[in-house]
Protein backbone atom coordinates (compact mmCIF):
# COMPACT_ATOMS: atom_id res chain seq x y z
CA UNK A 1 0.00 0.00 0.00
CA UNK A 2 2.58 2.17 0.78
CA UNK A 3 4.41 1.83 -2.58
CA UNK A 4 1.31 2.49 -4.46
CA UNK A 5 0.98 5.58 -2.40
CA UNK A 6 4.11 6.83 -2.91
CA UNK A 7 3.79 6.00 -6.58
CA UNK A 8 0.65 8.21 -6.58
CA UNK A 9 2.28 11.28 -5.45
CA UNK A 10 5.50 10.72 -8.04
CA UNK A 11 2.93 10.53 -10.64
CA UNK A 12 1.01 13.51 -9.35
CA UNK A 13 4.24 15.28 -9.10
CA UNK A 14 5.18 14.29 -12.91
CA UNK A 15 2.06 15.83 -14.17
CA UNK A 16 2.22 19.09 -12.50
CA UNK A 17 5.43 19.56 -13.90
CA UNK A 18 5.40 22.54 -15.93
CA UNK A 19 8.28 24.93 -18.28
CA UNK A 20 11.61 24.43 -19.87
CA UNK A 21 14.10 22.96 -19.01
CA UNK A 22 17.39 21.41 -20.64
CA UNK A 23 18.77 18.05 -21.23
CA UNK A 24 22.08 16.67 -22.79
CA UNK A 25 21.51 15.21 -25.90
CA UNK A 26 24.34 12.48 -26.57
CA UNK A 27 25.71 11.47 -30.38
CA UNK A 28 23.82 9.09 -32.10
CA UNK A 29 19.73 8.97 -31.39
CA UNK A 30 17.43 11.45 -33.02
CA UNK A 31 15.99 14.24 -31.12
CA UNK A 32 12.61 12.97 -31.05
CA UNK A 33 14.04 9.53 -29.89
CA UNK A 34 15.85 11.02 -26.72
CA UNK A 35 12.11 13.05 -25.95
CA UNK A 36 10.70 9.60 -26.25
CA UNK A 37 13.36 8.42 -23.91
CA UNK A 38 12.94 10.70 -21.48
CA UNK A 39 9.53 10.33 -21.27
CA UNK A 40 9.46 6.67 -20.60
CA UNK A 41 11.94 7.40 -17.89
CA UNK A 42 9.52 9.77 -16.23
CA UNK A 43 6.17 7.72 -16.98
CA UNK A 44 7.98 4.70 -15.44
CA UNK A 45 9.41 6.42 -12.32
CA UNK A 46 5.85 7.29 -11.52
CA UNK A 47 4.78 3.82 -12.04
CA UNK A 48 2.18 5.34 -15.24
CA UNK A 49 1.25 2.21 -17.49
CA UNK A 50 1.51 3.20 -21.12
CA UNK A 51 0.57 0.04 -22.90
CA UNK A 52 -2.96 0.37 -25.19
CA UNK A 53 -4.41 4.17 -24.95
CA UNK A 54 -5.68 3.62 -21.19
CA UNK A 55 -3.48 6.72 -20.40
CA UNK A 56 -6.32 8.78 -18.71
CA UNK A 57 -3.66 11.51 -18.04
CA UNK A 58 -1.40 12.89 -21.43
CA UNK A 59 2.05 14.04 -20.88
CA UNK A 60 2.58 17.17 -22.71
CA UNK A 61 6.44 17.59 -23.41
CA UNK A 62 7.84 18.57 -26.74
CA UNK A 63 12.18 20.16 -27.75
CA UNK A 64 12.14 23.04 -29.55
CA UNK A 65 15.02 22.86 -32.28
CA UNK A 66 16.10 19.66 -33.80
CA UNK A 67 20.23 18.89 -33.17
CA UNK A 68 20.97 16.33 -35.89
CA UNK A 69 21.30 12.73 -34.66
CA UNK A 70 25.60 13.00 -35.10
CA UNK A 71 25.33 16.19 -33.02
CA UNK A 72 25.44 16.39 -29.26
CA UNK A 73 24.56 19.31 -26.52
CA UNK A 74 21.82 21.19 -25.09
CA UNK A 75 18.01 20.36 -26.44
CA UNK A 76 15.55 22.71 -24.66
CA UNK A 77 12.46 20.89 -23.58
CA UNK A 78 9.11 21.70 -22.24
CA UNK A 79 6.85 19.89 -20.19
CA UNK A 80 3.04 21.03 -19.15
CA UNK A 81 2.46 24.45 -20.17
CA UNK A 82 5.61 24.82 -21.28
CA UNK A 83 5.15 23.27 -24.42
CA UNK A 84 3.68 26.77 -25.57
CA UNK A 85 6.96 28.45 -25.02
CA UNK A 86 9.10 25.91 -27.25
CA UNK A 87 8.16 28.56 -30.50
CA UNK A 88 10.56 31.04 -28.76
CA UNK A 89 13.36 29.21 -28.07
CA UNK A 90 13.49 28.35 -31.88
CA UNK A 91 13.35 31.81 -33.02
CA UNK A 92 16.06 32.65 -29.95
CA UNK A 93 19.74 32.69 -30.37
CA UNK A 94 21.81 29.16 -30.21
CA UNK A 95 25.75 28.89 -29.63
CA UNK A 96 27.53 26.04 -31.37
CA UNK A 97 31.37 24.60 -31.64
CA UNK A 98 31.94 22.58 -34.68
CA UNK A 99 34.66 20.69 -35.83
CA UNK A 100 34.80 20.92 -39.51
CA UNK A 101 36.95 18.65 -41.96
CA UNK A 102 38.63 20.20 -45.46
CA UNK A 103 38.89 18.15 -48.59
CA UNK A 104 35.94 16.38 -48.69
CA UNK A 105 32.33 16.96 -48.79
CA UNK A 106 29.33 14.52 -48.16
CA UNK A 107 25.46 14.19 -49.29
CA UNK A 108 24.49 14.88 -45.81
CA UNK A 109 26.91 17.81 -45.04
CA UNK A 110 28.54 15.65 -42.54
CA UNK A 111 30.47 12.58 -41.21
CA UNK A 112 27.71 10.36 -41.15
CA UNK A 113 27.32 10.75 -45.14
CA UNK A 114 28.52 9.31 -48.19
CA UNK A 115 31.78 11.11 -49.83
CA UNK A 116 30.36 13.01 -52.80
CA UNK A 117 33.75 14.92 -53.81
CA UNK A 118 37.15 15.29 -52.07
CA UNK A 119 39.71 18.15 -53.07
CA UNK A 120 43.50 18.98 -52.67
CA UNK A 121 43.37 21.69 -49.17
CA UNK A 122 46.77 22.09 -48.56
CA UNK A 123 46.77 25.28 -49.97
CA UNK A 124 44.45 27.15 -47.72
CA UNK A 125 46.06 28.80 -44.58
CA UNK A 126 44.53 30.14 -40.66
CA UNK A 127 44.56 33.58 -42.64
CA UNK A 128 42.09 32.55 -45.29
CA UNK A 129 39.71 31.02 -43.07
CA UNK A 130 39.37 33.62 -40.81
CA UNK A 131 39.01 36.26 -43.98
CA UNK A 132 36.34 33.89 -45.29
CA UNK A 133 34.24 33.76 -41.81
CA UNK A 134 33.95 37.63 -41.86
CA UNK A 135 31.62 36.91 -45.04
CA UNK A 136 29.34 34.34 -43.26
CA UNK A 137 28.83 37.21 -40.32
CA UNK A 138 25.74 39.19 -39.82
CA UNK A 139 22.59 38.64 -41.97
CA UNK A 140 23.25 36.09 -44.30
CA UNK A 141 21.41 33.93 -46.86
CA UNK A 142 21.80 30.32 -46.19
CA UNK A 143 20.62 27.16 -48.35
CA UNK A 144 19.44 24.96 -45.98
CA UNK A 145 21.10 21.20 -46.04
CA UNK A 146 18.47 18.30 -48.28
CA UNK A 147 19.18 16.06 -45.60
CA UNK A 148 17.06 18.13 -43.04
CA UNK A 149 14.27 18.08 -40.50
CA UNK A 150 12.25 20.66 -43.08
CA UNK A 151 9.21 19.27 -44.84
CA UNK A 152 8.03 19.02 -48.18
CA UNK A 153 4.39 18.07 -48.42
CA UNK A 154 4.29 17.24 -44.93
CA UNK A 155 7.06 14.70 -44.88
CA UNK A 156 10.64 15.59 -43.98
CA UNK A 157 13.56 15.82 -46.88
CA UNK A 158 15.52 13.63 -44.85
CA UNK A 159 12.90 10.70 -45.33
CA UNK A 160 12.21 12.01 -48.82
CA UNK A 161 16.08 11.73 -49.52
CA UNK A 162 16.34 8.20 -47.54
CA UNK A 163 13.99 6.91 -49.75
CA UNK A 164 15.55 8.08 -52.88
CA UNK A 165 13.10 10.69 -53.96
CA UNK A 166 14.10 13.48 -55.64
CA UNK A 167 14.34 16.37 -53.44
CA UNK A 168 14.67 19.86 -54.83
CA UNK A 169 17.33 22.37 -52.90
CA UNK A 170 15.61 25.05 -50.71
CA UNK A 171 15.70 28.58 -51.57
CA UNK A 172 18.11 30.66 -49.70
CA UNK A 173 16.74 32.21 -46.86
CA UNK A 174 18.11 34.98 -44.84
CA UNK A 175 19.72 33.65 -41.47
CA UNK A 176 21.66 35.86 -39.11
CA UNK A 177 24.77 34.96 -37.81
CA UNK A 178 25.89 37.09 -34.53
CA UNK A 179 29.63 35.85 -33.84
CA UNK A 180 31.74 33.81 -35.81
CA UNK A 181 35.46 32.55 -34.71
CA UNK A 182 37.88 29.70 -35.50
CA UNK A 183 39.46 28.36 -32.82
CA UNK A 184 41.88 26.39 -33.72
CA UNK A 185 43.65 25.36 -37.57
CA UNK A 186 44.92 21.80 -37.53
CA UNK A 187 44.64 21.31 -41.45
CA UNK A 188 42.41 19.54 -42.44
CA UNK A 189 40.66 20.02 -39.31
CA UNK A 190 39.13 23.59 -38.19
CA UNK A 191 37.15 24.30 -35.31
CA UNK A 192 34.56 27.23 -35.03
CA UNK A 193 32.46 28.89 -32.26
CA UNK A 194 29.48 30.10 -33.90
CA UNK A 195 26.53 31.95 -32.63
CA UNK A 196 23.41 32.44 -34.56
CA UNK A 197 19.84 32.78 -35.29
CA UNK A 198 16.39 30.56 -35.87
CA UNK A 199 16.70 28.57 -39.14
CA UNK A 200 20.33 28.71 -39.45
CA UNK A 201 22.49 25.18 -40.34
CA UNK A 202 26.20 24.95 -39.05
CA UNK A 203 26.31 21.59 -41.58
CA UNK A 204 25.91 24.64 -44.81
CA UNK A 205 28.11 26.95 -43.19
CA UNK A 206 30.76 24.47 -43.04
CA UNK A 207 29.80 23.46 -46.62
CA UNK A 208 29.76 26.88 -47.75
CA UNK A 209 32.67 28.13 -46.18
CA UNK A 210 34.50 24.90 -48.01
CA UNK A 211 33.32 26.46 -51.62
CA UNK A 212 34.33 29.63 -50.53
CA UNK A 213 38.05 28.31 -50.31
CA UNK A 214 37.99 26.61 -53.47
CA UNK A 215 37.95 23.45 -51.96
CA UNK A 216 35.29 21.67 -50.09
CA UNK A 217 34.60 20.78 -46.30
CA UNK A 218 31.92 18.82 -43.92
CA UNK A 219 31.08 19.23 -40.37
CA UNK A 220 33.01 16.10 -38.33
CA UNK A 221 31.39 17.17 -34.97
CA UNK A 222 28.83 19.31 -33.53
CA UNK A 223 27.64 20.35 -30.13
CA UNK A 224 25.20 23.16 -29.30
CA UNK A 225 26.57 24.22 -26.31
CA UNK A 226 23.74 27.25 -25.61
CA UNK A 227 20.32 27.86 -26.42
CA UNK A 228 18.34 30.92 -25.51
CA UNK A 229 19.52 31.30 -21.32
CA UNK A 230 20.52 27.54 -21.00
CA UNK A 231 24.20 26.35 -21.51
CA UNK A 232 25.27 22.90 -21.71
CA UNK A 233 27.82 23.00 -18.94
CA UNK A 234 24.97 24.76 -15.93
CA UNK A 235 21.58 23.76 -16.98
CA UNK A 236 21.72 20.86 -19.39
CA UNK A 237 20.36 17.28 -17.36
CA UNK A 238 22.80 14.60 -18.72
CA UNK A 239 20.99 11.50 -19.03
CA UNK A 240 20.97 9.84 -15.14
CA UNK A 241 19.21 13.21 -13.87
CA UNK A 242 16.53 12.20 -15.83
CA UNK A 243 13.61 11.92 -13.21
CA UNK A 244 11.18 13.31 -11.65
CA UNK A 245 12.93 15.48 -8.64
CA UNK A 246 16.24 16.39 -10.59
CA UNK A 247 13.59 18.17 -13.48
CA UNK A 248 11.56 19.66 -10.74
CA UNK A 249 14.61 21.01 -9.02
CA UNK A 250 15.77 22.39 -12.61
CA UNK A 251 12.21 23.68 -13.85
CA UNK A 252 12.36 26.15 -10.69
CA UNK A 253 16.05 27.22 -11.57
CA UNK A 254 15.23 27.48 -15.12
CA UNK A 255 12.08 29.58 -14.22
CA UNK A 256 14.09 32.31 -12.64
CA UNK A 257 16.96 31.68 -16.04
CA UNK A 258 14.16 32.75 -18.46
CA UNK A 259 12.45 35.66 -16.64
CA UNK A 260 16.26 36.95 -16.80
CA UNK A 261 16.60 36.61 -20.76
CA UNK A 262 16.69 39.81 -23.18
CA UNK A 263 14.30 38.56 -26.13
CA UNK A 264 16.64 38.60 -29.16
CA UNK A 265 13.98 41.00 -32.07
CA UNK A 266 13.12 38.13 -34.58
CA UNK A 267 14.09 38.23 -38.07
CA UNK A 268 11.16 39.36 -40.30
CA UNK A 269 11.74 35.81 -42.00
CA UNK A 270 10.40 33.37 -39.12
CA UNK A 271 11.00 30.01 -40.65
CA UNK A 272 8.06 27.93 -40.82
CA UNK A 273 9.75 24.99 -41.57
CA UNK A 274 11.06 24.79 -37.92
CA UNK A 275 8.71 23.99 -35.69
CA UNK A 276 9.28 22.65 -31.79
CA UNK A 277 7.90 18.92 -31.32
CA UNK A 278 6.13 18.05 -29.11
CA UNK A 279 4.46 14.54 -28.62
CA UNK A 280 1.87 13.58 -26.24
Amino acid sequence: EAGGAALGRAADKLFSLSGLFAVRKPKGPTSAAVLNLLKERLLAEAGVQTNGNKRNQVLKIGHGGTLDSAATGVLVVGIGKGTKMLGTMLAGSKKYTAIGMLGKATDTLDATGKVTEEKPYDQVTKGDLENVLLKFTGDIMQVPPLYSALKKDGERLSTLMKRGEAVEAKPARPVRVYSLSLQHFQPPLFTLDVECGGGFYVRSLVNDIGKELSTCATVQELTRTKQGPFTLEEHALHEDKWTIDEIARSLECCTALLLGEPARKKLKTEHPGETAVICE
